[in-house]
């Protein structure tokens, strides 16, 4: 590996958490708001044809954060529609994010056990 593949990942990705960083400062955005913003300018991006461009450019570093998300939902569900006709529109993008969204839950769960939360109060 390059190791500009490394600075471009680091650059993009941080790119990404700067814009959504300035989102939470500046806007007084919840940050549920703007996790739903990143999760739809990933999918419109890839239904614009931008973001496989971005990803191929940086590769994790437009994969990983929440807007590589929305753009993987929303390529699994136009694959699937091709294959399954209009079904596949609700099924494509949850087969295609099956192993993120079960690693969310694991390490969640793994995470509660064996966490100590305090209350602020």
């Amino acid at each position: 590996m390059d190791i500009m593949e490394y600075v471009r990942a680091f650059v993009v990705g941080g790119a990404i958490c700067v814009v959504g960083q300035i989102l939470l400062d500046r806007a007084k955005l919840t940050t549920g708001k703007i996790m739903v913003a990143f999760v739809l300018i990933g999918a419109a991006l890839h239904a614009l044809g931008l973001y496989q461009p971005l990803i191929d450019f940086a590769g994790a570093g437009a994969a990983v954060p929440i807007s590589g998300f929305g753009y993987a939902l929303a390529k699994g569900a136009i694959e699937e529609v091709g294959k399954e006709g209009f079904m596949g529109a609700f099924t494509g993008g949850i087969k295609a994010t099956a192993a993120g969204i079960t690693a969310a839950v694991v390490f969640g769960y793994l995470a509660a056990l064996f966490a100590n939360p305090k209350s602020k109060a």
